[in-house]
């Protein structure tokens, strides 16, 4: 029997809640795994994959990011960071977790795993925190130009000075995402990029706690977080014997349909030294792994790299 246990602490903000939830196996844990979920989404999406883990013996553990899930501020604006500094404020809220569950759970190997914009969030993370983990797995993440950042964040400053962090760009969300569908011919939705499982697409769609606009502030803080996760003086504080894998689909847009994340091995490995990355690739699947058509498959190969982590192979 799994025991799910919902609980919060206090955002490196100063001010929000942040919500978590830690899922526990039944028999003594063998290790953590914790879940840096995307944007425009939220923690307890991973219950299923959670439970597949704790059923395992793995602790599982993840927080719902300032603006989403039930980590909203005052206003309860979802896709709202905090005015200050909120790129960081994100990577310090997750090393926040971490202690908290370290300091529950004292000796436990750890490993955290991110998806899209937790990608980018985890990433950062390791240049700044990395020695302090066994493993990092990598999901859904991109590269994107320092030219497209550029623009995409002139653009998202100028909105701002016009109408304020909390405002709702259309136009930069259509940018942001527009291209995401073109290799989709005959489309069902707008959302069909995340995975051709219609029934989970129909889900994220119907919710509102995924369904929804980022602010100018989210942009920015993605914006922030993409520049600062493949900055080469960062990169480089990444510990050079950090165990990573690499994973999406080959139908991810996000990462350039996996040439992006070719790329980014190629640079952990070649250009920086890194000894012990694994890149794995899923013909055919998109961008959530864990909501794909065959997620079974998924959740496998995630559970044995773990496990050989756990088992210091």
């Amino acid at each position: 029997m799994i025991t799910k246990e919902e609980f919060t602490y206090k955002s490196r903000d100063g001010e929000t809640d942040i919500h978590a939830i830690r899922w526990i196996p039944e028999t003594e844990p063998i290790g953590i795994l914790q879940i840096v979920h995307g944007m425009q989404e939220f923690i307890d999406r991973y219950d299923p994959y959670a439970r597949y883990m704790a059923e395992r013996g793995i602790l599982v553990t993840g927080n719902d990011h300032l603006g989403h899930g039930e980590s909203l501020d005052a206003n309860k604006t979802f896709g709202y960071f905090c005015e200050e500094d909120p790129a960081t404020v994100i990577v310090r809220d997750v090393h926040r977790l971490k202690k908290i569950t370290q300091e529950k759970y004292p000796g436990l190997p750890i490993v955290i795993l991110g998806h899209s914009f937790g990608s980018y969030t985890l990433r950062d993370y390791l240049s700044r925190y990395g020695s302090g983990i066994d493993a990092a797995i990598i999901q859904g993440t991109g590269m994107e130009s320092p030219a497209a950042l550029s623009a995409g964040k002139t653009l998202a400053m100028l909105t701002k000075a016009f109408h304020g962090s909390r405002y709702r760009s259309e136009m930069i969300n259509n940018i942001a995402f527009g291209a995401y569908l073109k290799k989709i011919p005959n489309a069902r939705t707008k959302q069909d990029w995340l995975s051709h499982n219609e029934k989970s697409v129909d889900a994220y769609i119907a919710d509102p706690r995924c369904n929804f606009v980022f602010t100018v502030n989210g942009f920015l803080t993605l914006f922030d977080l993409v520049g600062r996760s493949q900055n080469p003086q960062r990169m480089s504080q990444i510990p050079k014997d950090l165990k990573i894998l690499l994973t999406a689909g080959t139908e991810d847009p996000v990462g350039a349909y996996a040439e992006s994340v070719k790329k980014l091995y190629k640079i952990y490995t070649q250009d920086l030294n890194m000894t012990s990355v694994e890149i794995k690739l899923y013909e055919g699947m998109r961008h959530e792994l864990q909501q794909e058509i065959g997620s079974e498959k998924v959740f496998a190969d995630q559970y044995n790299w773990i496990m050989k982590i756990f088992q210091g192979k």
